[in-house]
């Protein structure tokens, strides 16, 4: 019986099955969006994964442990947020399908979790009726009992449960109040009471109007009194939503950001670097001159040294987005999106897997899922890889700062290089918007659905939970590190020094990565790229932030340490003004990820369209780094 680690992959189901002995049980937990779900399973279970103020971040369904004080163990199944059993989307079928028993690895649950907002509770209890019907054991799960509590709500507890005829409890799960009334029932999986075998006998309501009489019906039996929304939740929203302020605003948020990881991250950046040329000296002090030293100081302190010396820029804009997400503006921000991207031909709900598409096209692809229509879901799918993923980040920070003077535009408020940067996200979002606009309106042509997305109350973000998600974010990026780009600047390094003449390395240009380089270069010279750059091209393709490290071990091999003048120093000899845009716009535009292909064929069911899609975003890639490339040259 295997386990779901934190760093297991989205979507990666792990068997539940009994054991012989009948120890563990499972538990599936449901609940709308929005609702604090998986604040709960992290809580429950200790397994860290991404919370949103918004629908879709959870496509798949999530499996941990929870310890009881029994030292008994219950299997926790985390479902993709839902307002309904009717499978219309793919993540509404992936709960549809694990509570009804048909998936096969996960089984029937023995028990579900159905947690809802205790703020919002006429509307949640609407999925009340049909996770009722079921016929499973249930616990309601009231959840934001604070939030309630402090907003002058009112609920009867006792009154509820003894109307839905199961057991309520009323919770905090960001603060951890109330979380014993859960493991008390969990506790019940283990020892299977009496009361916790009953099944509850409900109509099933198939109506939806019928089902929200139901939810209104069961919330006025119970004493519930709504609480007042926050007064300064609307007084912000009456700037955040207006149709002139609120993109104005938003634009402005994205200044900040941008021109603050300019500003807090590169004297941590710089303090790391020379902290790596500091040991990376020691270490090869300790060593005789010869093979084994150049591989370890040369090839992988260097190479891999170049890409981790990007990680606190990278956190940045993690914690950024993070504060963001928590606080509930980003729900602000897809609505405010909507009215954008309807002329393009997209609809709102793209707003979310491309905003994830920020972090990594793979989960923004995987959050497609939540789109209903099928066109729009695939148009969404080809974009998303258009957006700015975190892996770009470190070739656009090393380029802007090797090229780039630190030229005031509005005084400290805002820099050339943050300009740039963002004009580089702008980029990537501009070019999705056209795709978008020219897929919807001849292949992928379909008619407009509505965008329905609740407004959650601005709140404080949980902190602990910013903080574990960028752990999760250092090791993801740490890991990656220290396989893929350790496997590709050591076969650089080794195909560098190979053929050997005369017993001894060759020049960087007649080794066979040279040799490779030089046959590839002819294509790249009109975009203003050498063999170098070719060679980080092609290594790329495993993972966009390769061709720091590679080029790292490249310069590090042609320059010794005592000789090597820096990246940033050896990137200024290798390329002109002209060129160094051009590489930035060749990665703002290319598809240049194996992992990314891979997606895209599992979740459109074969290579046709991984096949267009790499050859269309290539094609835009070399004809814009070109033009750019020559324009440059024009205007200098």
């Amino acid at each position: 019986m295997s386990d779901c680690h934190p760093n297991s992959p989205v979507g990666t189901a792990t068997s539940t099955r009994k054991s012989d002995a009948g120890d563990f049980y499972t538990v599936a937990l449901v609940g709308p969006p929005n609702s604090g779900k998986t604040t709960l399973f992290n809580r429950l279970t200790g397994l860290r994964q991404k919370v949103a103020n918004f629908p879709g971040v959870t496509v798949e369904h999530h499996i941990g442990r929870a310890i009881l004080d029994t030292e008994k163990e219950v299997r926790i199944v985390d479902l993709p947020g839902v307002y309904s059993l009717a499978p219309r989307s793919e993540d509404e079928l992936v709960t549809h399908d694990i509570l009804h028993g048909l998936n096969p690895e996960v089984g029937k649950p023995d028990a579900v979790l159905l947690i809802l907002d205790s703020t919002n509770l006429n509307r949640h209890l609407v999925l009340g009726s049909p996770i009722l019907s079921l016929g499973l054991p249930t616990l309601v799960v009231l959840n934001m009992a604070d939030d309630l509590e402090r907003r002058g709500g009112e609920l009867e507890v006792a009154m509820l449960a003894s109307q839905l005829n199961c057991p309520v409890a009323l919770v905090s799960a960001s603060t951890g109040a109330g979380i014993e009334k859960v493991k008390q029932f969990l506790s019940g999986a283990t020892a299977r009471p009496a009361h916790f075998a009953q099944r509850v006998e409900l109509p099933i309501l198939q109506d939806v109007p019928g089902r929200r009489q139901w939810a209104g019906r069961m919330s006025s039996l119970s004493g519930y009194r709504a609480p007042a929304p926050p007064l300064w939740t609307r007084r912000i929203d009456s700037v955040a939503l207006h149709p002139i302020a609120g993109p104005i605003l938003f634009f402005f948020v994205v200044l900040v950001v941008f021109q603050s990881l300019f500003l807090v991250a590169p004297p941590i950046m710089d303090a790391f670097k020379e902290g790596m040329r500091i040991a990376g000296n020691f270490l090869g002090s300790l060593l005789p001159a010869g093979f084994v030293r150049s591989l370890l100081i040369d090839g992988i302190w260097t190479g891999v040294g170049s890409v981790l010396v990007f990680l606190p820029q990278i956190l940045f804009l993690f914690l950024f987005i993070g504060i963001l997400e928590d606080s509930g503006y980003l729900a602000r921000a897809a609505l405010i999106a909507d009215r954008t991207m309807r002329y393009f031909g997209l609809q709102g709900k793209s707003f979310i897997p491309l905003l994830s598409a920020y972090a990594c096209a793979v989960p923004a692809i995987m959050a497609a899922r939540t789109i209903e229509n099928k066109r729009d879901r695939l148009a969404t799918i080809l974009i998303a890889p258009f957006m700015t993923c975190s892996a770009r980040l470190p070739v656009y920070a090393l380029i802007i700062a090797a090229f780039i003077p630190d030229t005031p535009v509005l005084g400290r408020f805002l820099s050339l290089r943050a300009v740039t940067l963002l004009g580089l996200y702008a980029l990537g979002f501009i070019a999705a918007l056209l795709t978008a606009r020219m897929l919807k309106s001849s292949i992928l042509k379909s008619e407009r659905t509505p965008f329905i997305l609740e407004m959650p109350p601005y709140r404080m973000p949980g902190w602990r939970s910013l903080f574990m998600r960028l752990v999760d974010r250092s090791w993801i990026f740490v890991r990656r590190a220290g396989t893929v780009i350790l496997i590709v600047v050591v076969s650089i390094w080794f195909l560098s020094n190979l053929p050997l003449e005369n017993g001894n390395p060759p020049k960087i240009e007649n080794s066979i990565v040279g040799k490779v380089g030089q046959f590839i270069e002819p294509v790249i010279k009109p975009l203003g790229f050498n063999w170098k750059i070719g060679i980080g091209l092609l290594t790329s393709l495993a993972a966009r932030e390769v061709i720091v490290g590679t080029l790292g071990t490249i310069y590090a091999i042609e320059n010794p340490s005592e000789k090597n003048p820096g990246l940033q120093a050896a990137l200024q000899k290798d390329l002109d003004l002209g060129g160094a845009l051009a590489l930035v716009v060749f990665f703002a535009f290319a598809l240049q990820c194996f992992s990314t292909i891979a997606i895209v064929r599992r979740e459109t069911g074969g290579w046709k369209w991984p096949i267009v899609q790499f050859t269309y975003m290539l094609v835009v890639a070399f004809v814009s780094a070109f033009l750019v490339n020559k324009l440059t040259h024009w205007l200098t």
